[in-house]
């Protein structure tokens, strides 16, 4: 089975759109679905339609229940900011969607265990990164709020693709979709084949400039996100 994993889409319906039309069997969405982009209920009425399973992440958490974010500094302003249009877009039960997802889910697919979440097994506000030292790692495993007890463990949050190594688990991230930070603006998505365990890690071009064009047309602080998209960074 090969499962389109995808993450930190933030309200990017285009490029939403594009990493489906990479062949798979099922998805999974490790959540951020909404802020900083133009079309949180396009975003989130898409997976819904699709019942794609989804992880509850920080900004979906934010604008659900209206608390802090803690996302890092560089961009909590524009967080902040586009929060307040996306509670102007999103209806009632589009909020109640981003209410009830699921901080975890864990599956065994072809004898594989993975288990998905936003950020790091001990909360979804910790980044996972390549350079992540393996003891702060270990701490984030040993101190799960839920015990992993996998062999691949699948997170979102960095907006960085990773396939990393780290004692008898593979740790996975997809990259973003919406919000790439490592200075590919495509697209980022990955299939992981619950065969032979392998991970594909795709981007994928999507049509930015009509992304751009409606959030200079509706959204605070154009500049500032529209130059994120197009850096990648």
């Amino acid at each position: 089975m090969k499962i389109l994993l995808i993450a930190d889409i933030h309200a990017n319906f285009e490029a939403l759109q594009t990493v489906f039309d990479v062949p798979h069997d099922r998805a999974i969405c490790l959540g951020d679905i909404v802020d900083y982009g133009p079309d949180p209920d396009k975003c989130i009425e898409f997976l819904q339609k699709r019942s794609i399973p989804t992880i509850r992440g920080n900004h979906d958490n934010a604008v659900a229940f209206k608390v802090d974010c803690q996302c890092g500094y560089k961009y909590k302003h524009l967080s902040i900011a586009t929060r307040e249009y996306t509670w102007e877009v999103l209806n009632e039960l589009h909020m109640e969607y981003l209410k009830k997802l699921p901080l975890l889910i864990r599956e065994e697919i072809d004898g594989k265990k993975l288990y998905f979440t936003h950020a790091s097994p001990r909360s979804m506000f910790e980044y996972i990164k390549p350079e992540t030292p393996d003891e702060e790692i270990k701490s984030m495993i040993d101190e799960a709020t839920e015990p992993v007890e996998a062999e691949f463990l699948v997170v979102g949050h960095s907006h960085i693709p990773m396939n990393r190594k780290f004692s008898d688990l593979t740790i996975i991230n997809p990259g973003s979709v919406g919000q790439p930070r490592d200075g590919d603006i495509r697209a980022g998505c990955a299939v992981f084949d619950t065969g032979n365990g392998e991970v594909e890690q795709l981007r994928l071009n999507y049509d930015i400039d009509a992304v751009c064009k409606k959030i200079e047309e509706q959204m605070p602080h154009a500049e500032e996100l529209t130059g994120i998209l197009r850096r990648g960074y």
